[in-house]
């Protein structure tokens, strides 16, 4: 998976996130004499929001390199594009017996407690905290860009995809937390639909990449070898060629 695409994932999805974290953002402590000291209040919680990703998509990409590197990143391509569809079709009361949400709850009840002391402190740290605690927050979206990440096949690329992902959540949080709730609930309801059909689109692109079909830019044809495996495929055909290579007459050069 491209890297960019992580920015417009996050770009078109961050509207999902005014639903979902709007309330927390507007009701960030911000109490300041000065208009920009607010306003990089609200810049700081979007970056701790960020940090987290990034984060995320360190730990993400280690795993994605290992499948890589053991030569089933193409497996992986079509196994997120399946989790990435039953997320999205399977009802409710099966989904919680496949996957489980038990510790993403307590994670949340922790999270919630802290976020108690965190709100009564009217401090600039505070909130770049609170959005670093938003960060790991359970998310489909975000797993949706974590499952992108992961299928980039690298450590580097898994945590630029996610920090490009938080960058493109970036645009439309900030202008919630300036503008208030400028965006209507008929058109959240409206964009919350359109999220599963974007997830829907993406999760289709992961199965088309890991079947290999050779359309470009969609299903590009992949070896399937491992990195290992190409590498001495270079050292064979590097070695065969030096052993073809014909010995270079240097009589002319010595006058015999």
């Amino acid at each position: 998976m491209d890297i960019w695409t992580g920015f417009i994932i996050g770009l078109f999805g961050s509207f999902h996130c005014v639903g979902m974290c709007g309330p927390i953002t507007l009701a960030l402590p911000g109490g300041y004499n000065q208009r920009w000291s607010w306003v990089f209040g609200r810049v700081l919680y979007n970056l701790g929001r960020i940090i987290t990703y990034s984060l995320l998509g360190i730990i993400f990409g280690v795993i994605g390199q290992s499948i890589a590197l053991a030569g089933y990143q193409q497996s992986l391509s079509v196994a997120l594009g399946v989790v990435i569809l039953l997320g999205v079709f399977l009802p409710s009361k099966y989904a919680t017996k496949i996957f489980p949400f038990a510790p993403f709850q307590r994670l949340m009840m922790a999270i919630r407690r802290f976020w108690g002391r965190l709100f009564s402190n009217n401090s600039h740290p505070s909130l770049l905290v609170i959005g670093i605690l938003n960060g790991f927050l359970p998310c489909g979206f975000v797993y949706v860009g974590l499952a992108g990440a992961m299928s980039t096949g690298g450590i580097l690329s898994s945590a630029a995809y996610m920090a490009l992902f938080g960058l493109g959540t970036f645009p439309i949080m900030l202008a919630t937390a300036l503008a208030g709730n400028w965006i209507g609930i008929e058109v959240r309801r409206f964009i919350q639909k359109l999220v599963p059909v974007g997830a829907v689109l993406l999760a289709v692109l992961f199965i088309l990449r890991g079947l290999s079909l050779g359309i470009p830019y969609i299903s590009p044809k992949m070896s399937g070898k491992t990195p290992a495996q190409m590498k001495m495929q270079m050292e064979r055909m590097h070695q065969s060629g030096n052993e073809k290579m014909p010995e270079t007459d240097h009589s002319c050069c010595t006058g015999e």
